[in-house]
């Protein structure tokens, strides 16, 4: 017979905590001109950051490639990466498996914002496809604190 509990004494020694976090209590970081994300995790462990992001009509995010998978959920507005011919709307899933070359577009006059789940790292491309620049959990985690501390935010523990 199996002993549960055996994994219940585990699970509470070595789990994590459970969390809720209201999301508005996060800032939106600016990234570039008309472009923000708001973390709502960093695990450290793994490589996978997770994110809402907000784009303008007038920006976009430069053609880049992911070391890992992204999941992505459309919230508000409409995107669509320029190499492909769907779109996404609100309520739209999407999936890019490890390896995928787009460039993120918004469509329309409304921002888009997205939550995105992201193993690895956005390597952003030059026109040879040679890596100009890159972001990963630890260079958005550092981004998100240097905001917080300039702006005299307090910083949510989003590290699990």
């Amino acid at each position: 017979m199996f002993d549960l509990s055996a994994i219940n004494i585990f699970t509470e020694k070595v789990g994590l905590p459970d969390r809720a976090i209201d999301v508005e209590e996060i800032p939106w970081v600016p990234v570039k001109t008309g472009h923000w994300f708001k973390p709502l995790r960093f695990d450290l462990a793994t490589g996978t950051w997770t994110i809402m992001t907000k784009i303008s009509s007038s920006a976009a995010i430069s053609r880049h490639r992911h070391t890992g998978s992204v999941f992505a959920y459309t919230i508000q507005g409409e995107w669509r990466y320029l190499e492909r011919t769907w779109v996404a709307k609100a309520g739209t899933v999407a999936y890019e498996p490890p390896g995928d070359v787009h460039t993120l577009v918004v469509n329309g006059e409304e921002d888009m914002i997205t939550l995105f789940i992201i193993v690895g790292c956005n390597q952003y491309l030059d026109e040879n496809d040679q890596i100009i620049g890159q972001d990963d959990v630890f260079t958005r985690l550092k981004l998100y604190q240097d905001y917080c501390s300039a702006q005299h935010i307090p910083l949510q523990n989003l590290c699990y």
